[in-house]
């Protein structure tokens, strides 16, 4: 059940983002982190967006003689002003910031929701505005939007999360219709689980949701619908970003890339 994965080796595939700007959400961590690094290391000037400046200060050290650079850029997303002009002058936008709590319906807090609609389908839409005047001003983009398995599928108790990542998957497929005739692509990835500290909280919060000890919630909980019966590693996502940011991906565009161990192709 816990087969190693399929990391990168040392030589990442080639690509070259010289002298393009990248703006990665969420990236003090988890997926935004491996991301970073990734655009970094094909040589992006990347601009790095969280609201934790701890952990965009610790991104100083696995970044230090990458071909690229890392600009922390420390950011609430819940000021869509602030994030909207952030964007500006970017060549590459990856959308990844999320929240998540585990809560039946009747019990989700309204505020919670907002929040979560706000960070992760407003935002991004703020964000996308603020990119796609320079994009079309020079005839190249790319928007990548990291969604989920759950902008396809629906699970219990995720009502806020499964909404915006559905409504994510709806915001991409529009900007890539808007974005073609401009030379910029959209896409949404879409990871299964992934191992991250969002993952580990799930763990506890779906195994007091389902009265269930945490060692089963991932065998028979998290992994249920999953032919891979393993998490998926950050670095296994950030290069499928990359993917969609080079040259062999321009006819790619308002569609999902899934990376969910056949978990939909039930």
């Amino acid at each position: 059940m816990t087969a190693p994965s399929p990391l990168p080796g040392p030589h990442a595939p080639s690509l070259d983002l010289g002298g393009r700007t990248a703006l990665v959400t969420g990236a003090a961590g988890g997926i935004g982190r491996a991301c970073v690094l990734r655009l970094a290391a094909a040589g992006a000037k990347v601009r790095a967006v969280d609201r934790d400046a701890a952990g965009l200060a610790a991104l100083a050290e696995p970044a230090a003689g990458l071909p690229g650079t890392v600009e922390p850029h420390v950011l609430d997303l819940t000021d869509l002003d602030a994030a909207e002009h952030a964007a500006a002058g970017t060549d590459i936008l990856v959308n990844n910031a999320g929240i998540q709590l585990v809560r039946p319906i009747e019990e989700f807090p309204p505020d919670v929701f907002h929040t979560v609609l706000t960070v992760m389908l407003e935002a991004p839409f703020r964000l996308i505005r603020g990119a796609l005047p320079h994009m079309y001003g020079q005839g190249w983009g790319r928007i990548v939007n990291i969604s989920s398995v759950h902008g396809l599928r629906a699970s219990a108790y995720k009502s806020a999360y499964v909404a915006a990542k559905h409504g994510l998957e709806g915001l991409s497929k529009t900007a890539a219709l808007e974005g073609a005739a401009h030379g910029v692509t959209s896409n949404c990835v879409n990871p299964g689980y992934v191992r991250t500290p969002l993952v580990e909280q799930q763990l506890a919060d779906q195994a007091a949701a389902h009265g269930i000890p945490e060692e089963r919630v991932l065998s028979e909980v998290l992994l249920q619908d999953s032919a891979v019966k393993r998490l998926i590693e950050t670095e296994e996502v950030a290069e499928a970003v990359a993917y969609l940011c080079g040259p062999h991906a321009s006819f790619v565009t308002g569609t999902s890339l899934v990376l969910d161990g056949g978990w939909t192709a039930h």
